[in-house]
């Protein structure tokens, strides 16, 4: 052990010492260093002493050899043995200094904890079979070949903002087309299998087109889901502009509900339309479509009869209304006290489709002729037209029915074939028109042989407009 003037001591000391010693110095770096020095200094002035202490003691050790003094032995042994410990802790220290830290002992030996020192060495569970990685690499087939072929290049795609479309609405405008490259390549493979290639050089035979999409960018076109060339309606009356603004001339004046053919949208404030073959513009904000306003549909129908209702609209055609629509305009009228008009709307409707009649035509003269049902022709006699009637006699001159709808069909085909269309037309049942007071399909054609006041197409019109315009209620 070192001694406070960091010296060797080899006096005294059993293997046991040595060990602890060998312990300290080996967590003791600094005790390592001047250990070190030490037995550097040790080595260098050590074996003179020794030899010097053999020569002395060998005439000693000769004469007790010769005069076989068995007395001296003893001593002579036990040097020896001293010698060889401190020889042997030397060399314990010189390995523990200069030997890597794994590779030295990791607890004393005379240390009696044997449970610290196995829990510092790991098992090797997992031992290489080198006879099976010296086969698997002496039978792998490692194959390279070199080849030059062609090879498809991606195209790339392109964006482009489009504001006739709607928003977030994409349509390819131009499909992309791959390109040809010729490659020249090495490839490895292993057991025939590919692993990897090496592109030596690539020449470009034929450039990729790229694929275009265009993307809309409307706000308008998207919140009411159109396109360009879809039909758009109306919210309310307008004036068709010859230009995109307020001051610009008037073109056509278009009623609400109407539709529109939708050109071009010039802005996001203005649209180009067509208005029945009439071209202009108007605000966006004023057109609306089926999916933001549902009944816009509904309302255009109506709209477009009600814009075809004017005093000299033809009267030998259907008026397109539908049974419900007559339902709609006959029911709840506040001048039919007694419900004939209301009780007898499928007929009138039923002319119409039998005998190609404007039903709303034959329920105005019904009207205006009766009073709403009101006269004693019409009460006595189901006769609401005074059909047959004279001047002079009306009452007793005038046709007596069975029912209002036998007068009323009368009527209808009584007109058909004399008043509302030229001789020789085809009617109804097979048989032609005699036209014999034919003036023109009209209600003022009408009015020249059917009625001696000069008025009374004016009166029956008027009659005509007040149930059409209950179709908007």
């Amino acid at each position: 052990m070192l001694d406070d003037k960091n010296s060797f001591n080899y006096d005294n000391r059993n293997l046991s010492d040595v060990f602890k010693e060998l312990q300290e110095i080996r967590n003791n770096p600094q005790a390592q260093e001047a250990y070190a020095k030490q037995a550097k200094k040790a080595k260098k002035h050590k074996p003179k002493a020794k030899l010097s202490k053999v020569k002395n003691n060998s005439n000693v050790f000769a004469s007790n050899f010769r005069t076989k003094d068995r007395t001296s032995t003893p001593k002579s042994n036990d040097l020896k043995l001293s010698h060889i410990i401190t020889g042997c802790g030397i060399l314990v220290v010189s390995m523990a200094l200069f030997f890597p830290k794994d590779l030295a002992f990791t607890e004393s030996y005379a240390s009696t904890d044997t449970s610290q020192t196995v829990e510092n060495y790991e098992l090797n569970r997992h031992r290489l079979n080198m006879q099976s990685i010296i086969s698997e690499n002496a039978g792998m087939d490692r194959v390279k070949e070199q080849a030059t072929e062609e090879r498809d290049v991606e195209f790339e795609t392109t964006y482009n903002d489009n504001p006739t479309l709607p928003k977030g609405e994409e349509i390819v405008t131009q499909e992309g087309v791959l390109g040809k490259d010729s490659v020249t390549v090495v490839k490895t493979y292993e057991n025939g299998n590919f692993v990897e290639e090496t592109i030596l050089a690539r020449t470009n035979l034929v450039e990729p087109t790229s694929k275009i999409i265009s993307r809309g960018t409307s706000e308008f076109l998207a919140k009411h889901q159109v396109h360009i060339g879809d039909t758009m309606y109306l919210v309310s009356d307008d004036k068709l502009k010859s230009e995109a603004n307020d001051t610009s001339s008037d073109v056509a004046d278009i009623k609400s509900s109407i539709d529109v053919k939708l050109l071009e949208l010039p802005s996001e404030d203005w649209a180009k339309v067509s208005f029945d073959g009439v071209e202009g513009y108007i605000k966006t904000s004023n057109l609306t479509s089926p999916t933001t306003t549902p009944n816009i549909v509904e309302k255009n129908r109506v709209q477009r009869i009600l814009l075809k209702v004017n005093i000299g609209m033809e009267l030998n055609k259907s008026s397109g209304l539908t049974l419900n629509d007559y339902k709609k305009i006959f029911t709840n009228l506040p001048n039919d006290k007694n419900k004939i008009f209301e009780d007898n709307y499928q007929v009138f409707y039923n002319m119409e489709k039998k005998y190609n009649i404007n039903g709303i035509f034959l329920a105005s003269i019904a009207i205006h002729e009766s009073a709403w049902g009101s006269s004693n022709i019409a009460n006595d006699k189901h006769n609401l037209f005074g059909y047959g009637a004279y001047d002079e006699s009306p009452y007793e001159s005038s046709q007596d029915f069975d029912s209002y709808a036998d007068g009323i069909e009368t009527v209808a085909k009584s007109l058909v074939k004399y008043y509302l269309n030229p001789a020789g037309t085809k009617i109804y049942d097979g048989e032609t028109a005699a036209g014999w007071y034919y003036n023109g399909p009209t209600v003022e054609g009408v009015n020249t042989r059917y009625a001696s006041d000069e008025n009374w197409h004016t009166k029956v019109y008027s009659y005509m407009e007040m149930l059409y315009n209950r179709l908007k209620s």
